[in-house]
């Protein structure tokens, strides 16, 4: 086994599946994660069948949920499982022990900078060596868990109920969690690998057996039983679970067949970019790109179903009274792939962590909302060039879409035919516009990014300015209004997603997939 190979097939979990990943020649770490995620989605049918509040206790389902989940991080990770563990151990004697008037700022400084650590630690000590499922994916996780329950613990306990929006009422946490509570949200075995992140009181609430029935009495306003939940039939998540298990396999098929086909790396090869047309460097930019995206939809979609399999994840009844499980979907793959502005598609992409960057930063920061956010954003994303080059890119890029969207689409509206046409161009112009911007994302060095961005003659970036330079007069009182009425609206609403420029954009180190 060459050099290049014993990369490939080193982890710093459990090497019992070597020869499996051997045989089917992919990396070891991915392997161990995928077998962590399948025997989760059927730990998480039998968690729902045999393990429901009414056959078990809280306290059991809490056990059994939290070592499910150290298990998990054992076998994955090894010893670097530690990591997670001692920040989830230390933030909770913050959460007992500091002035409650100051936990979310304890907590928040804490989880960070420990996160921050170690991704400095995986660029300049391991100098990118680090493996494709590497331990800062639960750590980033675990981030946002921390400081979601540290937040909505300082509401519950400190603030008027008049401080507070609607959705940080329903949210907000009245008594400080046990030491099992706390454990058992932040490391169960449902979200400990990929995620998402959830609200507390949502998950007591599904360990309790109160999920499901609090959720329908919201829309029928009835209760038809007690000890805190119905006796009434609940909702089946079977038929959502086979659907996105359906779309999984989907995905693992486009993986095995297209993405392996059209790596990334390639966009930088010496001879492609030296040789090839400019024409061909964009399209295999843009298909590369195209096919890089169903492993994280993969991803993502595994773990809702894995929540769903377990009962977790209702989010009520839609429109045509059909049950809806998507309460912590973390992606809308049908709106990316038709995203026709770059704000559909980041609004729809890692969904979870865009609900959380709003939660703990946009809707509290008393003014700088947006960059204070876009700093939290960067910082929890990690320390790797390419990250930076793709958040400072959006910035022109969200700019000139506005400006155009406001002095061309009224224009387009009078007709049927210049609307589609209008839709069209725009759909176009937004995946090649996120194409140039996440290129660095997957890149991650400086070095590989400035190859990539030259050999595109930064045609976006100048592209960008331009209509920005030639736009911004013209509509200056307008978005300013636009903007403040945007803002407005999001304060005021918990369940609107955060701006464009407030959210993450994909990152390859999100599984966390971002």
């Amino acid at each position: 086994m060459g050099e290049g190979e014993d990369t490939r097939f080193k982890t710093t979990g459990s090497k019992w599946l070597l020869p499996v990943s051997e045989l089917l020649g992919f990396p070891l770490d991915q392997v161990n994660f995928l077998a962590c995620q399948l025997f989760a989605l059927a730990a998480a049918f039998w968690f729902r069948l045999y393990l429901s509040p009414s056959h078990a206790n809280p306290l059991v389902r809490h056990a059994v949920a939290t070592l499910l989940g150290i298990v998990f991080l054992i076998f994955c990770f090894g010893w670097y499982s530690a990591h997670i563990l001692t920040v989830v151990v230390g933030s909770y004697l913050i959460i007992i022990n500091a002035d409650i008037n100051n936990v979310h700022r304890y907590s928040m400084v804490t989880a960070m900078g420990y996160l921050t650590v170690c991704q400095v630690t995986r660029v300049f000590i391991y100098n990118y060596g680090v493996l494709s499922t590497d331990f800062s994916g639960p750590l980033m996780i675990v981030t946002q868990k921390i400081t979601t329950l540290a937040f909505q613990l300082h509401d519950g306990m400190c603030k008027k109920s008049e401080q507070l929006s609607p959705g940080q009422k329903t949210l907000a946490i009245n008594v400080r969690p046990s030491l099992i509570q706390y454990l058992s949200y932040n490391l169960n075995f449902l979200s400990i690998l990929v995620g998402p992140c959830s609200n507390y009181k949502e998950y007591i609430d599904f360990i309790e057996g109160r999920h499901i029935s609090r959720r329908l009495r919201q829309h029928s306003g009835t209760c038809n039983g007690h000890n805190g939940y119905d006796k009434t039939p609940e909702p089946s998540p079977n038929n959502a679970v086979c659907r996105k298990l359906l779309v999984c396999s989907g995905c693992m098929l486009f993986f095995l067949t297209v993405t392996r086909a059209l790596p990334i790396t390639y966009n930088v090869d010496p001879q492609f970019v030296n040789n090839a047309p400019f024409l061909t460097r964009l399209t295999y930019a843009f298909f590369s790109i195209q096919a890089a995206r169903p492993k994280f939809y993969f991803a993502w979609t595994l773990s809702d179903a894995v929540h769903n399999a377990a009962g977790y994840g209702f989010l009520g009844m839609d429109a045509n009274g059909k049950p809806s499980w998507d309460l912590i979907c973390n992606i809308n793959i049908l709106r990316i792939e038709t995203a026709t502005s770059f704000k559909t598609f980041i609004d729809n992409w890692n969904i979870q962590t865009g609900i959380w960057l709003k939660t703990v930063c946009y809707d509290r920061a008393p003014r700088h909302r947006l960059a204070l956010t876009f700093i939290l954003s960067a910082l929890w994303h990690g320390v790797y060039p390419g990250y930076y080059f793709t958040f400072i890119t959006a910035i022109p890029i969200t700019m000139a879409a506005r400006a155009v969207r406001k002095s061309v689409r009224q224009h387009m509206l009078i007709s049927r035919g210049l609307k589609l046409g209008y839709d069209l161009f725009t759909w176009a112009a937004t995946q090649l516009a996120i194409c140039y911007t996440v290129m660095p994302f997957l890149l991650l060095a400086v070095e590989s990014t400035l190859v990539y961005y030259r050999s595109m003659y930064f045609h976006v970036h100048i592209i960008s300015i331009l209509a920005v330079i030639a736009l911004h007069q013209k509509h200056k009182p307008s978005e300013l209004s636009a903007t403040n009425k945007t803002c407005s609206s999001s304060s005021s609403s918990s369940s609107s997603p955060c701006p464009a420029q407030c959210q993450p954009i994909p990152s390859n180190n999100n599984n966390k997939v971002d």
